[in-house]
């Protein structure tokens, strides 16, 4: 873990850049099953910098845009931005993210240095609708009829290399839905 720009990132420092993918799968939710979509992405992490709240609590933050497009058609299905925060002092990593379906979400975990075997750092969070620290905050017309319950995502970075898988369960079509993604991305430009 390193500065960049002078500023302490610690895990999030290898984010920075921007990050391009073609080997997405997307496993959503249908009526009758699941409908699974190969898609390819970029994501663009941007140096925030440090931020101070109540004046005790120092974080360092590194904003996204996430743009992901279906293989099959070119079609943008995704559009994500947040912010992606670490709190040295307390070793937390947090991830606040919003998408244009009224979903809002802040996951959190902690970092304490852990690595693959390849040597990328392994960041884990997790929100849940009932978890006092981590929720997600949906629209009443989603908590109706597309309920997120619970987000967890893991994050290796390195080497030039970021993948992700994440699974978000929602209350869906009557029943409960693990919707999946996952992608490796390299590294195009810092």
């Amino acid at each position: 873990m390193g500065e960049f720009g002078g500023i302490d990132f610690g895990p999030l420092e290898d984010l920075i850049g921007v990050w391009e993918g073609g080997t997405g799968v997307d496993v959503a939710p249908e009526p009758d099953g699941a409908e699974t979509n190969p898609y390819y992405e970029t994501i663009t992490y941007s140096a925030v910098g440090n931020v101070t709240n109540a004046e005790s609590q120092k974080l360092s933050a590194v904003h996204y845009h996430q743009i992901v497009s279906r293989k099959s058609d070119g079609e943008v299905f995704h559009n994500e931005t947040g912010y992606w925060m670490w709190d040295s002092r307390s070793e937390t990593i947090m991830h606040s993210l919003v998408i244009p379906r009224a979903v809002c979400v802040l996951a959190g975990g902690n970092y304490t240095g852990e690595k693959d075997q390849d040597g990328r750092i392994i960041i884990n969070v997790a929100a849940s609708i009932d978890d006092e620290n981590w929720k997600i905050i949906q629209s009443p017309f989603m908590l109706e009829n597309a309920r997120t319950k619970e987000f967890r995502q893991e994050v290796l970075i390195g080497n030039g290399r970021l993948s992700y898988s994440e699974t978000t369960i929602l209350d869906i079509y009557g029943k409960d839905f693990e919707h999946t993604d996952q992608n490796e991305l390299i590294l195009n430009q810092t």
